[in-house]
């Protein structure tokens, strides 16, 4: 098969080969993985977040939850004007467009800080997903398509296992600059207002945020300038940079191994964001633990995901991708049912072994859902990112749940309802995949001026 470069020139990869890097273009792939990193670190953030906005504006367990979907709601928001962008422009735009409005919205927490107001952090934190959006539309196919078509899966899961790194430094860091530690009792808020110092002490809380976001918004958007100054090369298939085709929405409604994997991904990152949002409330509500304490989890839950990731995506060269996704689906049903009956800290650990079985699921549905779109991949991937909707919905649900009962416990039935689709779909996957003999043979190939690396 003939790749076409970003110099013109072609390789050839054997049908039978087992490539997976691309050692022609290794400074390009590194720093498309960073992006990985990014997004990763800014979307755990959130969960302590979740926790900091409920103390420092006395929010209900529902309100709170508005952190998520704040953020949630620009993805879903964004990825298809994301998609329609880089079609016309290519990966390149979408990727520093994307960079240029994340760090856009983590710099307006200052001025969301100063007015002291929750909807003001929100606007904030929807720029942010705006921009993670863009990210997530232009780097998780990009990186899909990095390769042959075989290598896929590989490739992805390879990449994303730069996500959990970003994600734990994400939370360790909120952990030790935006969370205080200091949890009042009512005694003692009694005694605060009493003295006219506690509206100081609530604005003490909310400008703890400001100083990370500024340090991180202006970090990406140096990145931006960087990336804005690297080659990238054509991807054949997708015709960037010539007269071809850049595929139609209305093609899309051909493709039902899409349609399926949207569905799956709304519940995946649904699943997901509740698990995390809501493990400090979990263990504040069922154990002696403070709010420092019980973020660590947070962190324990990270180290499962990137231990799962990394022990999980060799296992790919010898079990199908799908068949695991519904092997770990059904795990995480059995962990969410012990983290709703036996709440506590045994609860705790089995949300945290949640995130284990979490680790391949992402990329996972989205490179089995980009299978034989060919032209129409950049439009398929926005549907997929938009699918992270499910993060700023199902929290919400949580929180309805756990308000009105009184118990975070009951409110993981979310979760467990949410990883019991997932697991469905990873069994019927095969059933809608696209046979190898009716996908586009040069779907997923890109250019690579030495060639593949293994």
């Amino acid at each position: 098969m003939q790749v076409s470069t970003s110099t013109g020139s072609s390789a050839t990869q054997n049908s039978k080969g087992v490539a997976v890097f691309p050692m022609g273009q290794m400074t390009l792939f590194v720093m498309v993985l960073v992006l990985f990193f990014l997004w990763g670190m800014s979307n755990n953030l959130t969960d302590i977040l979740v926790q900091q906005f409920r103390k420092s504006f006395e929010l209900s367990r529902l309100r709170a939850q508005l952190v998520s979907t704040a953020n949630f709601t620009g993805y879903f928001c964004m990825a298809i004007p994301a998609a329609l962008v880089m079609r016309r422009w290519g990966y390149k735009v979408g990727m520093v467009t994307g960079l240029c409005l994340f760090g856009a919205g983590m710099v307006l927490f200052w001025p969301a800080a100063l007015i002291g107001q929750y909807p003001p952090f929100l606007v904030a934190l929807y720029t942010v997903g705006c921009g993670a959006s863009i990210l997530e539309t232009a780097a998780n196919p990009f990186m899909a398509q990095f390769g042959p078509p075989p290598t896929s899966e590989r490739r992805l899961n390879f990449a994303q296992s730069f996500n959990p790194p970003g994600t734990i430094l994400g939370v360790w860091i909120g952990r030790q600059y935006i969370l205080s530690g200091v949890e009042l009792t009512p005694v003692q808020v009694a005694a605060k207002k009493a003295a006219g110092t506690y509206v100081a002490y609530l604005h003490t809380e909310i400008m703890r945020v400001v100083p990370t976001y500024i340090a991180l918004g202006s970090a990406v958007l140096l990145f931006a300038l960087a990336l804005s100054q690297m080659r990238f090369p054509t991807i054949t298939s997708e015709h960037e940079g010539d007269t071809g085709g850049h595929g139609s929405f209305r093609a899309l409604a051909h493709y039902p191994q899409l349609w399926f994997a949207v569905a799956a991904n709304v519940c995946n990152v649904g699943g997901q964001i509740c698990m995390w949002s809501n493990i400090i409330f979990y263990l504040k509500q069922y154990t002696p633990l403070g709010e420092k304490t019980a973020a660590n989890y947070i962190v324990y839950s990270l180290v499962a995901m990137l231990v799962g990731r990394f022990l999980t995506t060799p296992l790919m060269k010898y079990i199908s991708a799908s068949k695991l996704l519904g092997i770990y689906g059904v795990a995480n049903v059995v962990l969410m049912a012990i983290a709703v009956v036996r709440p506590g800290m045994i609860g705790a650990w089995a949300i945290v072994g949640g995130s284990f079985f979490l680790s391949i699921m992402f990329p996972t549905i989205f490179a089995l859902g980009l299978k034989g779109l060919g032209e129409n991949t950049k439009l398929g991937g926005s549907f997929l990112v938009m699918a992270i909707v499910g993060g700023a919905l199902f929290p919400l649900l949580l929180g309805k749940i756990a308000d009105h009962t009184g118990s975070m416990a009951l409110g993981y039935l979310v979760p467990l309802f949410c990883f019991a689709g997932v697991g469905l779909y990873g069994f019927i996957a095969p059933l809608i995949l696209p046979k190898p003999g009716n996908t586009d043979p040069e779907a997923g190939l890109i250019a690579a001026e030495r060639g593949y690396g293994i």
